[in-house]
């Protein structure tokens, strides 16, 4: 049987409807809502909602008992204001997809147009429709729900739309796609003094020049080389602006980034001993907090031979890439746990970047996503 006829038309109305009222991580109820009431369409053998919170699992069986894949999408906006000015453009203020979510959405709304028509042969497949994925909460609630942990699946897969790759291109990467980020927290108490009399207190200024110094020499910021860790630093404060007064307190928060899992690990242990014994040094009380965490997704060989194939299938152009990219994706929960694979979707090379104002998901990859999606499904369900 040939693929059914995908209703491309409604696919964009939808995007361009989750674009025009988007919700940020953990307040997708209107969004979900959305996606239920388009799967109505194309009803699945089962439907689990509040998956995580606001997820949702939609399940398209097979006849007979075989492997289960698994295939995802966000569900969450950003907080970033839009600059378009489209009809399209985001009603909620400060609130705009700027990731492409919304694409993902579509496509995965597409795939479902096309399993409703064309249930897989043996096994099932999963749709699942992420919460909370831009601040690292979103997968990691999902694993832990009843709902999902219940189906184990055999392979997993999510996409990425890429901006700055040619349209409908499908970039692949065995091992290390998207790299492991977390980000620290930490907290100085000492004494406050008056500013005349600084001796009298406790001020934490050199602990935290200190810290940040010990910090930089971590950084290994060629990503083609092993050990990459990049170190960012991203907010600091102390004391307030009274100029009589010598500071008691300090906070400084740092964004760390390696291609491996286990390097991270590693890493965030020297990183917690070194502030201690700066902290200790400096006779200051610490406290540390990691937050956002995102492991690497580290892709499973079988799992990109299954995404090559599906592009050679459709004849689209596959890119092999060389390094991972450097920024999180919370999959790489899923990938930990599972065999499976992340890979990109060539968004345009004139398209505006992942995150900034006037980002916009081109319509035209739909299709593209739909049918390596659709592709990888039918060689892990279709009868040998």
């Amino acid at each position: 049987m040939k693929n059914p006829k995908l209703p491309i038309a409604s696919l964009i109305e939808l995007r361009k409807t989750l674009h025009k009222y988007p919700e940020v991580s953990l307040s997708e109820k209107e969004t979900a809502k959305r996606i239920i009431s388009f799967l109505e369409n194309y009803p699945p053998d089962e439907i689990r909602t509040e998956v995580g919170k606001t997820g949702i699992l939609a399940i398209y069986k097979g006849q007979k008992p075989g492997k289960t894949v698994l295939f995802r999408c966000e569900l969450d906006a950003l907080p970033i204001e839009e600059i378009n000015t489209f009809e399209h453009k985001s009603t909620i203020e400060g609130v705009s997809h700027k990731c492409g979510h919304d694409g993902h959405m579509a496509i995965l709304c597409g795939l479902a147009t096309q399993l409703h028509f064309q249930r897989p042969e043996t096994g099932q497949v999963v749709l699942l429709f992420q919460p909370a994925e831009e601040d690292g909460r979103g997968a990691v609630r999902v694993y832990a729900d009843p709902k999902f942990t219940s189906l184990k699946p055999d392979f997993v897969f999510a996409l990425h739309n890429l901006p700055r790759y040619n349209q409908n291109q499908i970039v692949v990467k065995n091992n290390t796609f998207t790299c492991a980020v977390n980000s620290i927290i930490i907290k100085l108490k000492g004494k406050t003094s008056h500013a005349g009399e600084p001796e009298k207190g406790i001020n934490p200024a050199l602990a935290l020049a200190e810290i940040t110094n010990k910090f930089q020499q971590h950084i290994q910021a060629d990503i083609t080389k092993d050990n990459f860790c990049l170190i960012s630093s991203i907010y600091i404060k102390m004391g307030k602006k009274a100029y009589g007064i010598s500071a008691g307190a300090g906070e400084t928060h740092f964004t760390v980034r390696t291609d491996k899992n286990e390097q991270m690990k590693k890493i965030e242990a020297t990183l917690e001993d070194t502030t201690r014994k700066i902290a200790k040094k400096h006779h200051l009380d610490c406290s540390i907090k990691w937050t956002q965490n995102f492991h690497a997704n580290e892709n499973n060989p079988e799992a990109v031979d299954y995404v090559r194939k599906a592009a050679a299938m459709n004849h689209f152009d596959l890119l092999e890439k060389e390094s991972p990219f450097t920024w999180g994706e919370d999959f790489g929960i899923f990938t930990q746990q599972f065999a499976g694979a992340m890979f990109g979707l060539g968004a345009g090379k004139d398209t505006p970047a992942l995150h900034n104002p006037d980002y916009d998901f081109p319509d035209a990859i739909i299709p593209t996503g739909v049918a390596i999606f659709h592709q990888i499904a039918k060689q892990i369900t279709d009868a040998h």
